[in-house]
Order: structure tokens, then sequence, then C-alpha cells
């Protein structure tokens, strides 16, 4: 079989247990956690929306990812760099745009989310698109809290949510 484009996964070890990553040569299409449910049915979805299979392999993306989130976990970034592909309707990325200005070491409700896309009446919509969020840390879905200001739910689960809060609020004032 020949084709046009292949898929690279790796496994990437952080204090918070591992994480996949999926890129092609140029740009990374999903980090999750490994232990996340339904991630074999989100990779194999990506699979077959991009026509392409998924080997293990290491790319640029992959490698920049590792050294950005090494940096993340070590309190010394707040802003990641590695290219991104986000796959999802225009709405979805609207949601996720909004959720990427959310400042390190803040939370924002799904309602000041859905606020901030002009949308106020869609917080539901937008929770549903943080949901289908494939760029777990990345793309900053942790950092929507309820807005009675209960946490709330995290697809890497409520556990890992509060320590990222907590991380990022330590290293807030002190990152560059």
């Amino acid at each position: 079989m020949n084709f046009a484009n292949i898929f690279y996964s790796a496994q990437i070890n952080t204090p918070l247990g591992p994480m996949v990553a999926i890129a092609d040569e140029h740009k990374l299409y999903l980090l999750e956690f490994a232990d996340r449910r339904g991630l074999e049915r989100e990779v194999e979805r990506l699979r077959l929306k991009l026509k392409a299979p998924v080997v293990p392999g290491e790319t640029s993306p992959i490698s920049m990812l590792r050294r950005e989130l090494t940096l993340y976990f070590e309190g010394a970034l707040k802003e990641f760099k590695t290219p991104l592909y986000l796959m999802g309707s225009a709405f979805q990325q609207q949601a996720w745009q909004a959720l990427m200005r959310i400042p390190y070491g803040e939370t924002r409700s799904y309602l000041q989310q859905a606020s901030a896309i002009g949308r106020e009446k869609a917080f539901r919509a937008v929770a549903n698109a943080n949901g289908a969020n494939q760029l777990a840390i990345i793309i900053p879905c942790h950092r929507i809290i309820n807005t009675n200001g209960e946490l709330g739910g995290y697809g890497g689960g409520v556990a890992r949510k509060q320590w990222l809060l907590n991380h990022e609020r330590q290293h807030a004032t002190v990152c560059h």
C-alpha cells in the first residue's frame, strides 16, 4: 500500500503518567493520557479521518513536544510552541482558541468561555467542544471550572486536573 501520509505515535512519560502523542512530520494531532477512557477509539477515528496509518515513531513535532512538556512540568514553560493541527468543526476550533487565550495559572467557567467567543447561551456546546479536545494540556481545557467554583470534569481525570491547576498557580508568577 502506498500512503500519502504516515502518522507517528510515541509515548511521553510525565509526572502525571504516560501520554500518547500522534504527529506527522509537521504538526501534532493528538496528545492524551495513555489511560484515558476511549483513547483507542479516538486514535482509530483519527486514523480513519486522515486515511493514513499510525505507526510507532518520532517526528520533529513529537521531539519538540517532549522538550516543552519537560519544561512545562518543571514550571519553566507556560505557552507551547509545538505546531498543532486542530481537527474539529469551526465551532470547536473557536472554543479551543478561547481555551488557549486563558492565561497560565488562571481558570474560567464554561459560561465565561462561551462569552469569550460571543456565544453566551452556548456554554453546553462549549463544554462538549472541550470534551472533544484531542490536545490535553496544550489546549488547556483543565483551566475550565464550573461557575460555582467546583472543578467539573476532565478527560484525564479530576485528580490530574487539580494537579495541573495547582502546578500552574504555583509557577504562574515565576514562569517566563
